[in-house]
Formats: C-alpha cells, structure tokens, sequence
C-alpha cells in the first residue's frame, strides 16, 4: 500500500512511518526539512512539503491510496491546526486520493452525556484553547466530502511499548478499570495503521486506550 504522511517528523508521525514501513507500506514522509531526517529504508521516501499550502497538499499526495496527517501545531498554534485542516481537505480533494486519516486530538471526547473532556474541571486551562481548535478542526473535516478518519488519543499519550493491543471506542472517553486513560504512542500508531489497512470508521471518529 502506497500512503503519503504529513507531520512525519514529530514524535507520532515517526512512529506511524516505522509500523506502515514494518507492514511493507510504500511511505512519502513530507517533513519541513529533510536534512534533519535520519531514517532510511527500501520502501521510504522524504520530501519537503507545506501542509499550509493545498497546491503542496495536491501535488505530493497525488498517486497515494491514502494520505495521513500527523500534524501537530506548537503551543498556541490554534489557528495554524484549522489552516492545516482546510488545506488538507482542498488539497486531497484535488488529488483524488480515496481516504484521509487524520491524528486528531482528545478533548472533545464525552466523559459522560453531553460532557467533553475539555469542559472538565481537571482540564488544564492553557490546553483549552488547542483542545477547542481540534473540535473546529473535526468540524471542518465533517462538513466535508471526502471519505476521513479521525483518531483522538486517549487523555495521556506517550511514548511506550507496542503490544498490539487496546480497546476501540467512538465518540466517548476510553478508561480503564482505575478511571485512567492512557495510550503508548506506539499503539496509537499500530491503530492508526490497522484502519489505513483495513478501513471500518468511514467519515466518523474512533479512539483508542488500553
């Protein structure tokens, strides 16, 4: 399978290229700067890109079976992460690629009925703001006309081990039997690439914790 990512060099998009490169996937890595990518493989190919712009968005996801966007803005980013959303949207339409998956974000998961995450008294308050951009960012990719995916974390998601295993939610907060919910970054990655090969949530949002 041939797919195209976004956002490859942030600490979830290198773990998304390594499990589709252990699947035997074709990946297009688009990075700001290739000089500071260091991975190589048979089956990996690094270019720089401008997600912001739905001309770059077009021209290197033309030919992909898929293109997914690891893209994350740095702390205040806000209105970046929705231009990043409405040139991906232009940018795959015009490309004609069947699917867009995207690595979403946490807070606007329910807690509870009508309850999201990021209206919690424990939310941390300087994380609102991104947490609000990411539900916008959802919206934009709903109203559209593409076949999407998105994929929120659970509330904690870090860098750990890959067991291949975790529970599969849509719209609600994923917690364990404590009340946590959690995610390995590496899971998050091996769930992410599951749906690229194997497609269930078309036009929707699903999550994953253990």
């Amino acid at each position: 399978m041939k797919i195209v990512l976004f956002g490859a060099n942030g600490n979830i998009g290198q773990r998304i290229v390594r499990e589709a490169l252990n699947r035997r996937f074709e990946v297009t890595a688009v990075v700001r700067d290739a000089k500071k990518w260091t991975e190589q493989h048979d089956n990996l190919r690094v270019i720089e890109g401008d997600i912001m712009n739905p001309d770059s968005v077009a021209s290197i996801s033309e030919g992909h079976e898929a293109v997914v966007s690891a893209y994350g803005p740095s702390f205040g980013g806000e209105e970046e992460l929705l231009e990043a959303a409405r040139s991906l949207v232009e940018g795959v339409r015009r490309a004609g690629v069947p699917r867009l998956l995207v690595v979403g974000g946490a807070g606007s998961l329910e807690v509870s009925p009508g309850l999201q995450l990021m209206d919690t008294p424990d939310f941390p308050e300087e994380y609102r703001p991104l947490a609000i951009a990411h539900a916008e960012a959802l919206r934009i990719y709903t109203e559209s006309d593409l076949d999407w995916t998105y994929l929120s974390p659970a509330a904690t998601i870090e860098s750990g081990r890959r067991t291949g295993q975790f529970r599969i939610g849509t719209d609600k907060l994923v917690l364990d039997e404590a009340d946590r919910s959690y995610i390995s970054i590496q899971d998050f990655a091996a769930a992410m690439i599951d749906e690229v090969e194997d497609p269930y949530f078309s036009r929707t949002r699903f999550t994953v914790a253990y």
